[in-house]
């Protein structure tokens, strides 16, 4: 009688365990890979502005990065009612890189899904070659970009009292003498409605805001 093999066994793959998102404090921003931005199109007889005009669909990843808070200008607070302080999130970097840390910051705040008009950026060395390039129309036109709040706006520390609050403020701590960046970094956490992102030295940094930046 002929011996009918057995059949093998299919045994089932042990699933192993989930990751799970560890909770806890939110991480400083990270540094998002550079690449090519799209460009956009030019103002009427002005160059082209620096940044991308429509933001990239949100991904998780960018979610988990930068969570965007509410769009548009901070209510007032009602009498007696306590002022939330921003999420305050520090991107370590170099008084030379300072300036390209917040232009990737920025990037990563549209292509999470905020609008241009949410954001604030303010340099405490050089000027962002945005600024220096709008002033060179004059001041009014200048200013009036910052009140139509229909784009990123570019402000020295000198001058970025005269801002108006925003729900995000980007700091680029990209040199200067220490007391611009101890005046500029209290300022800016003022002006900031949800989220502050300041881009520079860590230990100067967390001498200005306190050691729980």
């Amino acid at each position: 009688m002929p011996l009918i093999p057995e059949e093998p066994q299919i045994h089932e793959s042990a699933q192993g365990p989930r990751a799970t998102p560890a909770s806890g404090r939110v991480a400083p921003t990270p540094r998002p890979v550079p690449g090519p931005r799209p460009a956009a199109p030019s103002r009427p007889g002005r160059p082209g502005p620096l940044r991308p005009t429509a933001p990239a669909q949100r991904t998780p990843r960018d979610m988990a990065a930068v969570k965007p808070g509410p769009t548009g200008p901070a209510a007032p607070a009602a009498p007696g009612t306590a002022v939330a302080t921003p999420q305050i999130q520090l991107v370590p970097a170099s008084a030379e890189g300072a300036l390209d840390a917040a232009e990737e910051a920025v990037d990563l705040l549209l292509e999470s899904g905020r609008t241009p008009g949410d954001v604030l950026v303010i340099t405490t060395g050089e000027s962002h070659p945005w600024a220096a390039h709008e002033l060179s129309f004059g001041e009014a036109s200048y200013w009036a970009q910052h009140d139509a709040r229909d784009d990123v706006f570019y402000a020295d520390a000198a001058v970025a009292g005269r801002a108006t609050s925003r729900p995000v403020v980007v700091v680029a701590v990209n040199g200067g003498p220490d007391a611009v960046a101890a005046t500029a970094l209290p300022l800016a956490l003022g002006r900031a409605g949800t989220l502050l992102i300041v881009c520079g030295d860590p230990q100067q940094i967390n001498s200005v805001l306190g050691a729980g930046v």
